[in-house]
C-alpha cells in the first residue's frame, strides 16, 4: 500500500506535488490504522477500559500480547484475584475471540486499600492486566473478543459488565505497539520465588487445629526494603488478610493470617495456596500447600 502511494507523488507539478504529499499523509494515516494496537476506549462507571497489544522479547523470543487497561476516577478502586475483607474479583471471558487458543491472563502485585468494610486488595487510578497470547494458527490474524467484569469501588460497590473487540493482523508480532504500557505491567507480575532470592517465604508455621486457627509466615526482604506485604490467593477457598506482625526488620518480617473459626480454617486443608510476597524493588510468588 505504501509503495503505490509513494509512486503516485513521483509527478513534478506543484499541483500534483502538492496533492501527492497531501495523499501520502492519508496513506500513511491509513497504514497507521491498519495495524491499530489498540481497541477503542469504553466508558463505565467512573473509569473507562480498552483493549492494547504488542510484541515483546519474553525469554529470547518474540511474544504477543494484550493488555486490560483500566483507568479509575480519583477515590474508585477495583480488586485483586483474592478482594480481601469485601468485593469481588474481576472476571475475564474470551468467549467468541477467532484463532485463540489460549489466553494467559497476570495480575500485577496488588496493594492493601483500607475501606468500610476492612482492609480490600487491589487497585486503584491505573492498573493494566497483561494477557500471553496463543494462536490456534500461527501467522493468521487474531479476533480478541472479551467481555470484562469488575467490581468499582467508592462507597459502594457497582458490578461493571464491558464488551471489547481488538482484531490483530497476521503480522502484529512484528510490530511493538504498545510494548512499552505492557512491559511496565509485566515488571510488576510477581515471578516465581527462587531459594536465592529476595523476596521468599523463610518458614509457614501452621497452626489449622486450635481453638484460635492461624498462619504465621516469615518473609524475607532486601534489608532496604519498602512496601513489603503479603497476599494469599486461596482460588475458591476463601484465605483471609493476612496482617503483618511489627514491621521489616534485618531483612524479615513476620505475617499472621487468623481464621475466625476451626472450620473457616479446616477449609484450606491440602488446598494449594499462592503466596505473593510485595515490595516496592519486586515480588514474588510461592506456591505452598496446607496441611
Amino acid at each position: 500500500m505504501m509503495s503505490v502511494c509513494f509512486r503516485r507523488i513521483a509527478a513534478r507539478s506543484p499541483l500534483r506535488l502538492a496533492f501527492g504529499a497531501i495523499l501520502s499523509i492519508a496513506c500513511t494515516g491509513a497504514g497507521l490504522a491498519a495495524i491499530a494496537s489498540a481497541s477503542p476506549w469504553v466508558a463505565s462507571t467512573n473509569s473507562k477500559v480498552r483493549l492494547v497489544s504488542g510484541a515483546l522479547d519474553l525469554d529470547g523470543k518474540k511474544a504477543l500480547l494484550a493488555g486490560i487497561q483500566l483507568r479509575m476516577d480519583a477515590g474508585w478502586k477495583t480488586y485483586w484475584k483474592n478482594p480481601g475483607d469485601s468485593g469481588v474479583p474481576p472476571s475475564f471471558d474470551w468467549w467468541g475471540s477467532q484463532n485463540l487458543k489460549h489466553a494467559e491472563l497476570l495480575y500485577p502485585a496488588p496493594h492493601r486499600i483500607a475501606d468500610a468494610n476492612g482492609t480490600a486488595i487491589g487497585y486503584d487510578e491505573e492498573i493494566v492486566f497483561p494477557v500471553k497470547l496463543t494462536p490456534e494458527r500461527e501467522g493468521e490474524p487474531i479476533e480478541l473478543k472479551l467481555a470484562f467484569n469488575y467490581g468499582l469501588c467508592k462507597d459502594l460497590c457497582i458490578p461493571n459488565d464491558v464488551a471489547l473487540s481488538l482484531d490483530l493482523p497476521a503480522d502484529a508480532a512484528a510490530h511493538r505497539g504498545d510494548a512499552a504500557l505492557l512491559e511496565s505491567a509485566l515488571a510488576r507480575v510477581p515471578k516465581p520465588a527462587l531459594p536465592a532470592a529476595l523476596p521468599r517465604i523463610e518458614t509457614v508455621t501452621a497452626n489449622l487445629d486450635g481453638a484460635t486457627p492461624s498462619l504465621l509466615i516469615d518473609a524475607l526482604f532486601p534489608p532496604d526494603a519498602t512496601g513489603t506485604d503479603l497476599f494469599i490467593d486461596g482460588g475458591e477457598t476463601f484465605v483471609p488478610v493476612p496482617k503483618p506482625v511489627g514491621p521489616l526488620a534485618g531483612g524479615k518480617q513476620r505475617f499472621a493470617v487468623v481464621f475466625a473459626s476451626p472450620e473457616e480454617a479446616a477449609s484450606v486443608k491440602g488446598k494449594s495456596l499462592t503466596l505473593t510476597l510485595v515490595a516496592d524493588g519486586g515480588s514474588s510468588e510461592t506456591v505452598w500447600t496446607a496441611k
